[in-house]
């Protein structure tokens, strides 16, 4: 009996749980805590928390398999929605391409295989032109 009753409120805070969630406009999780949540009363009506004999006729067994059942489906639905999110694979595939295409900066030039000149900057005043000389040298380098 307290088993039953432990059960019930655990379903019952979830579910509230659930609700709160999906005021928050977060309905994927909502329905994923909601399908977690009736697990518990799901497991009692099917009679796995407290086992009887007549457990294949009850009707409240059936009707705990059917909710069990539908928390399945929750979980189902929930993955599948969550997979679908990026859109078309079509769409996926061109959000992936363009991507890697844009990787690398369009005006990036290619890498000089030979030495190149190196450069005189003029010191600007003190430590300071010292410091940024090498900096300078690679943005020159690539043309910044």
């Amino acid at each position: 009996m307290i088993a039953e009753t432990v059960c019930s409120a655990v379903s019952v805070a979830g579910l509230g749980i659930a609700a709160v969630t999906a005021y928050r406009k977060r309905f994927l999780s909502a329905a994923r805590i909601a399908a977690y949540s009736l697990v518990p009363i799901g497991l009692v009506m099917t009679g796995a928390v407290g086992w009887v004999a007549d457990t294949a006729f009850s009707p409240t067994a059936w009707a705990g398999f059917v909710v069990l059942g539908g928390a399945w489906l929750l979980f189902m639905i929930t993955r599948a929605v969550e997979r679908r999110g990026g859109g078309t694979r079509r769409e996926r595939k061109a959000a992936k391409a363009a991507a890697e295409r844009d990787a690398v900066a369009p005006a990036a030039s290619a890498p000089t295989l030979g030495q190149a000149p190196r450069p005189t900057a003029a010191p600007r005043g003190g430590e300071a032109g010292d410091d940024f000389s090498d900096i300078e040298a690679i943005l020159k380098k690539h043309g910044i």
